[in-house]
């Protein structure tokens, strides 16, 4: 057991040898292998799901529980497939982008083949027995959300990354089905409010994987996947950024006016020192090499990190603003 690994695997993506690698124990590979500091998104769609339900007084923590571990080990299964996809396509030989920033096992001989098949085999069954729970339990709508689920993991990769859908199916994953179908199968109830309302998050998310496709525009033309930057180019990509930000605050705002959320929600303009510096970021195209004020080790990353900062500053206002919120409706102060 190595809980310092665990704690460094879920803050950032660590880099390390093979003799490292190789005295590492289980969980850690596999927190590694499946990129994990990214799956504190998918957690915070899950809690934001949860919140939702409890404001209208109908928080089930099983069916919450589920939900999570449920929502953690199909996003976990689809970064191993990923890594699977590209590493069998050759797209993270000759130093692709992926391989720069971080240990992908299967290029750097961590994992074989073999191995990743199986990390991937069985965080996937521990998704679908999580999601066939549901099923059993709420019947065709459930399975309907699984299977979009599903879908997703299974082609987010290829083809929808290849043909400029797979910033598409971010949103839709973690906006409707994550937090939309997460309310509905704690609560048994759809709300499109709900999926209004848990777009702002989204959309950070979306920017997060948009960030990235952003650095790696020029390796991704060269290979032939042609994700929404690419087909952009890098200028309209970093206005679409910008502008997705700008989104997230503009929705809160709006659920606000139309009285869904009350006005303690307003508490995500405290993220707006940050939006600025970031936007300074956003303007400018990425440069050559890492500036002096930059961590070395975090490069070639460059949009992706600012966008990561930025969501998880905003993701951080966000849910504890919906604390509040909930509190206050649960007890009918506002």
């Amino acid at each position: 057991m190595n809980l310092h690994m665990w704690r460094k695997a879920l803050s950032v993506i660590p880099r390390l040898s093979k003799d490292e690698w190789d005295g590492l124990d289980i969980i850690s590979r596999w927190l590694i292998a499946t990129r994990s500091v990214v799956l504190v998104m998918t957690f915070i769609s899950a809690a934001i799901a949860g919140i939702m339900a409890y404001r209208v007084g109908r928080f089930d923590f099983l069916n919450w529980l589920l939900l999570t571990i449920g929502l953690l080990m199909a996003h976990a299964t689809n970064n191993l497939l990923n890594d699977l996809t590209d590493y069998r396509r050759g797209v993270d030989q000759d130093n692709y982008f992926r391989a720069q920033y971080g240990p992908q096992p299967l290029t750097h001989g961590f994992l074989t083949e073999r191995q990743s098949w199986m990390y991937a085999i069985v965080t996937g069954l521990i998704a679908l027995a999580a999601g066939a729970y549901f099923v059993v339990t709420m019947g065709s709508p459930a399975l309907i959300l699984l299977a979009a689920g599903a879908f997703f993991v299974l082609f987010y990769t290829y083809p929808l990354k290849y043909i400029g859908l797979g910033e598409v199916a971010v949103l839709l994953v973690w906006g409707p089905l994550m937090i939309g179908g997460g309310y509905y199968v704690i609560t048994g109830q759809w709300d499109w409010n709900v999926v209004l309302a848990g777009l702002p998050y989204a959309l950070g998310v979306t920017g997060v994987i948009f960030g990235k496709h952003i650095d790696k525009l020029q390796a991704d033309k060269e290979r032939g996947i042609h994700t929404l930057p690419v087909l952009l180019g890098e200028q309209n990509a970093r206005r679409g950024l910008m502008l997705m930000t700008a989104l997230q605050y503009l929705l809160v705002f709006y659920l606000v006016l139309i009285g869904f959320f009350t006005p303690v929600m307003l508490v995500v303009v405290l993220t707006f020192s940050l939006l600025r510096q970031v936007w300074s970021i956003y303007r400018q195209p990425r440069p050559d090499g890492p500036p002096d004020f930059y961590p070395k080790d975090a490069w070639p990353m460059w949009f992706v990190s600012f966008a990561f900062l930025h969501n998880r500053r905003f993701g951080t206002w966000f849910m504890l603003g919906l604390l509040v919120d909930a509190f206050l409706r649960s007890r009918g102060i506002l």
